[in-house]
């Protein structure tokens, strides 16, 4: 039996010390106080003037105080929930609770043993909920992958529903049409049972960006305002793009996260005070040699850690980026840049680190076996994050005593009771001998982690029950079965 790793409370590195922190909240207020954000959406633009933020309505521009600010940051509970299908999926964002999730929308997935990449499917994103259902260490399912073949009018509906009749885990997903998002709401009520239902157990949760730098899109704030107005948890990520779309330097970077997603926050806010919001960032580096995104850089894993920071300072659940990789290939590249991103950002207490399993190139591609690669990095950042346990029991000076200068521990009731639980037990990682190995078939990471997705996914044969299958289909137009 394998100890399952979950809202382990993390918070233990600090890339930021208390001052800059603070100068970081300071200058953002200052962004939005001075500089403003321009709001596209003509919906969101009236509500913040309704809210009373100074409002220019030529160059749509949106000014409040810092005050004003706080008091809407205020609203958003501190704390979001979100629910699986099964309660032991549930999962509480806030604080310093650690937990990982998949990310996406990637247009393509990575094959290693033709070391080709083909067009993604909506059979993919089915086969993908199957697998991350059996995958311990991750923890939630974001749609990982868009539906190439399906016209954008059909795309919401059928990634939700591909997630809700495969996985148990709680599903959580960008949107892309305003019909999209009421028909998705519709479909999660019939899986809840009612509306009120839905409500109290949110089994779904949905993703509204800002654009970097300092600009909230028409189509993303009218999606705003209808989640919002739902009570479904919204994530408001914003990616600002060191020398590209913020300030190269990393603090100006984090000084446009923070004032971008804090746009839809207050946003969610006006709209419906007590909005399930999430402050999230996507924020990263560039290449240097061209300004392009980048998604496997250290710098990343600096800046969501810092934005951690920064969440825990307005009291707001996070949501943060980590655990991608550049690479073209499942090689050695693809392994310490996913975990580096990824391990920053849980030390730091990111509450859901998104993207942090399967993602690759840029996360353009999602790989199969290195979402199985990845739930293994997870299950080991997931025991760095707990800590060492330091009490009596754990000290054992009695055992030390009985056992005493040359013995050993092995047939200790002591070393039964805690082996599992002090110790990582990986299920890809290759601990044989050379010979052993051999033996087995000298197989390699990836090849192993190949057998294990397909076994994980012939094996969860999960489905909605057919009652509620059937009155989706019926009620919800455009799903392909």
């Amino acid at each position: 039996m394998k100890t399952t790793r979950k809202g382990v409370i993390g918070g233990s590195y600090k890339p930021l010390s208390e001052e800059s922190v603070h100068k970081v909240h300071d200058t953002a207020m200052h962004v939005i106080d001075d500089v403003g954000f321009q709001v596209n959406s003509k919906t969101a633009l009236e509500l913040f003037q309704k809210a009373g933020a100074r409002v220019d309505r030529e160059k749509r521009l949106v000014h409040l105080p810092c005050e004003k600010v706080l008091e809407l940051i205020d609203a958003a509970p501190s704390e979001v929930r979100l629910c699986g299908q099964e309660e032991k999926h549930d999962i509480i964002l806030g604080g310093s609770r650690v937990y990982a999730g998949t990310g996406g929308t990637a247009l393509y997935i990575y094959e290693p043993d033709t070391d080709r990449k083909r067009p993604a499917t909506l059979e993919d994103i089915r086969r993908l909920s199957r697998l991350v259902d059996r995958l311990e260490n991750i923890h939630l399912l974001m749609l990982s992958t868009y539906p190439n073949e399906l016209p954008v009018e059909q795309v919401d509906v059928n990634r939700f529903f591909a997630g809700l009749d495969n996985s148990t885990k709680h599903v959580m997903g960008g949107v892309y049409t305003a019909e999209g998002v009421k028909q998705v709401i519709r479909m999660a009520e019939i899986v809840a049972g009612s509306a009120e239902a839905l409500r109290e157990r949110p089994l779904i949760s949905m993703i509204a960006c800002s654009m970097s730098p300092l600009k909230l899109d028409a189509q993303y704030g009218d999606l705003v305002v209808d989640i919002a107005q739902s009570g479904i948890p919204l994530v408001c990520p914003a990616e600002p793009l060191c020398g590209a779309t913020s300030p190269v330097t990393l603090a100006g970077n984090l000084v446009i996260q923070t004032v971008d997603s804090l746009m839809g926050v207050m946003l969610s806010q006006i709209v419906n005070p007590g909005t399930p919001v999430i402050f999230g960032s996507v924020a990263t580096s560039t290449d240097l040699a061209n300004l392009s995104y980048l998604a496997g850089s250290v710098e990343m894993g600096l800046i969501n850690a810092a934005g951690a920071q920064m969440a825990q300072f307005y009291k707001l659940p996070f949501y943060a980026t980590g655990g991608m990789t550049d690479s073209k290939m499942l090689d050695a590249q693809s392994g310490y840049e996913s975990a580096i991103s990824a391990l920053l950002c849980a030390l730091a207490g990111s509450n859901f680190i998104h993207d942090a399993a399967g993602l690759m190139e840029f996360a353009m591609s999602v790989c199969y076996e290195k979402l199985v690669t990845d739930n293994e990095i997870l299950g080991m950042i997931m025991r760095a994050v707990e800590g060492i346990r330091v009490d009596d029991e754990t000290l054992a000076y009695d055992l030390i005593k009985e056992v005493g200068p040359g013995g050993n521990f092995v047939t200790a009731k002591h070393t039964r009771r805690f082996m599992r639980s002090e110790h990582y037990l990986p299920t890809l990682s290759d601990r044989d001998s050379r010979k052993d190995w051999e033996n087995k078939g000298s197989k390699a990471t990836w090849q192993k982690a190949r057998e294990i997705a397909r076994q994980l996914i012939a094996e969860n044969d999960y489905s909605l029950p057919e009652t509620v299958r059937r009155q989706i289909l019926a009620e919800i137009k455009g799903i392909v079965d």
